[in-house]
């Protein structure tokens, strides 16, 4: 089928295209390749997709409508992977403005769009961050999630809002995928498997952050590709058990469904730094300083609802998948 994927050049989103390609689907890839970080990455990942017959790109700006329009009305998308966003807690202290045409414009009209042209089925990037306050580990797509601590994850928490709402007004089937903290080759530049490996091959100190006293639940790229892909490929139906006396925020009388993507297994700092230091062979030196504002000091993701309804198993330890980013990266940047 043809499957939309926004955000092609993207960390998440190259390698979900290449997934699909390899097994035969057309993907049409949408990105606006900006300057939030080095569009020459872009362009590289980019390149890894070009070759292939079944791969069509157009570079533009999901905040345009006229752009979002003519895109689905000249390639007509059965399915659509949405994750295309503007990234980053720290950015949105400094930035706000990008993530509402981003996050919030863009998010709206790929909604319209997917109405308008009858998509079957449009999968679209939440995030850990939406968890926001909360404390109760592991984090669970059943709990509420009404105090985000960074417009970041307000962003993210509006799209699942208005998704929801054009699930129950035109029978959208969505299905929203909060991920947490993916790493792999050709990852992020802002994210810290990336900063810490840079750093530390540089002789540079790293800045550690609440001097070390957090956990995330690092998930590596297939993992999550594959839980994307099985996501797409299940389209979300209505839940028949739902109650709005009792209402599951995962689910609904529409077709919506919400899950999270992680690895299930947090990571404290240390040994995350551990693994680097093991894969480049080198010591780092550490720059303790407090808690960042808009961080939280631990992720842990329930699958368990992934688990079940798609099959969804990581199977990538934390060693293995940072070893890997280690040498893609010194490949890539020949260090």
């Amino acid at each position: 089928m043809t499957i939309l994927v926004t955000g092609a050049a993207g960390f998440i989103g190259v390698h979900t295209a290449q997934r699909l390609l390899a097994r035969g689907d057309s993907v049409v890839g949408i990105d606006s390749l900006n300057a939030y970080y080095d569009p020459k990455l872009k362009e590289d990942r980019l390149a890894q997709l070009q070759p292939a017959a079944n791969f069509t790109f157009i570079r533009g700006d999901l905040a345009d409508c006229a752009v979002t329009d003519a895109l689905f009305a000249g390639h007509k998308p059965a399915r659509v992977i949405h994750l295309a966003a503007q990234p980053g807690v720290r950015y949105s202290l400094e930035n706000p403005r990008a993530y509402i045409d981003s996050n919030i414009v863009g998010f709206l009209n790929i909604l319209e769009a997917c109405r308008a042209h009858k998509v079957e089925h449009l999968v679209y990037a939440s995030s850990s961050s939406v968890y926001g306050a909360n404390t109760a580990m592991p984090f669970s797509v059943h709990q509420n999630v009404d105090h985000p601590l960074s417009l970041y994850g307000a962003s993210k928490k509006a799209n699942e809002l208005m998704a929801h709402s054009y699930a129950h007004l035109y029978g959208l089937p969505v299905t929203g995928l909060r991920f947490f903290t993916v790493y792999g080759p050709w990852g992020r530049p802002d994210m810290a498997p990336f900063i810490f490996t840079r750093k530390i091959l540089a002789g540079e100190p790293i800045d550690v952050f609440n001097n070390g006293h957090h956990s995330r639940d690092f998930t590596y790229i297939d993992d999550i590709v594959e839980g994307v892909v099985r996501c797409c490929d299940r389209v979300a139906t209505p839940n028949p058990q739902w109650s709005g006396d009792a209402p599951d925020p995962a689910t609904s009388r529409a077709p919506y469904r919400l899950y999270n993507i992680g690895n299930h297994t947090p990571v404290p700092l240390t040994d995350f730094i551990a693994s680097i230091e093991q894969a480049t062979g080198k010591t780092a030196k550490k720059n303790l300083l407090p808690m960042q504002p808009g961080d939280v000091q631990d992720t842990f993701a329930d699958v368990g609802s992934l688990q079940a309804d798609v099959g969804f198993e990581p199977k990538t330890p934390i060693a293995d998948g940072i070893a890997r980013f280690v040498a893609w990266y010194r490949q890539y940047y020949r260090v």
